[in-house]
């Protein structure tokens, strides 16, 4: 999984693709995908380490699954399904065309916000990089095999806090599919071999505090997928850092 780092050149960020998350923050619902982008430095390997809690952040989770891209892609036409299921790994619908190259990979990613941050810069109309930027903000699991995620448009995500579940939903739910997330980023930017495309999170975001274990993880007709598991800790971050008003 560290090559998955190390390959990855951006991070593509789905933002507002499930209609009871963008309630649950109040947010308007978008009429087409947007995205924004994490550096490669926030991806946290399986088995890394904590997640690091800047200082004065009020940190929240956020499960959602990711693309790993096997293959350059460019332009790509919004009813091309061949094309952007082709260009990664783990796919094999009977709704869609069978000739896949094995490539690229599916896994979970949990995204940390620092909302206090985020909500700030929104307010002051300021580039919020800044609150999706930091070290071990994206803690990803291991990759999926093909056999075992058959449709990535019908798979249940879910994130426990301490045991307790806070998101539990499908991924049929997302309000832009696949096809359409890699046309709409493609038109914009070149996703290169390597990339990785987070497609959103369902409702149920909250807070997270130090000493809090976060564990998040997929099911596939109603059985859990060990290899989509993340079970991560919340830890201070110390250093330099601190929250404060821009």
């Amino acid at each position: 999984m560290a090559s998955i780092k190390a390959n990855c050149r951006k991070v593509v960020c789905i933002g507002r693709n499930y209609a009871d998350h963008i309630k649950e923050l109040n947010n308007n619902r978008p009429k087409k995908p947007f995205f924004f982008l994490k550096p490669p430095s926030s991806i946290l390997p399986p088995n890394s380490g904590p997640v690091l809690r800047p200082k004065g952040v009020r940190l929240q989770y956020e499960v959602e699954l990711a693309l790993i891209m096997g293959r350059e892609v460019r332009d790509l036409s919004a009813d091309d399904e061949e094309g952007a299921l082709d260009a990664i790994e783990c796919v094999q619908s009977p709704q869609f065309l069978s000739r896949l190259k094995n490539h690229g990979m599916i896994l979970i990613g949990m995204q940390l916000t620092p909302r206090n941050v985020q909500n700030e810069a929104k307010k002051k109309g300021l580039p919020w990089t800044i609150a999706k930027g930091f070290d071990t903000f994206l803690p990803i699991s291991s990759s999926i095999p093909k056999a075992r995620l058959p449709d990535p448009h019908d798979v249940e995500l879910f994130l426990r806090v301490n045991g307790e579940t806070k998101q539990d939903d499908s991924s049929n739910l997302m309000l832009f599919r696949i096809p359409r997330l890699l046309s709409d980023i493609s038109q914009v930017m070149t996703l290169e071999k390597g990339d990785m495309v987070l497609t959103g999170t369902p409702k149920g975001v909250g807070s997270v505090k130090t000493g809090d274990t976060m564990r998040v993880g997929v099911r596939v007709g109603g059985m859990e997928l060990v290899e989509g598991n993340i079970e991560v800790e919340v830890a201070d971050k110390g250093g330099l850092y601190a929250y404060h008003e821009t």
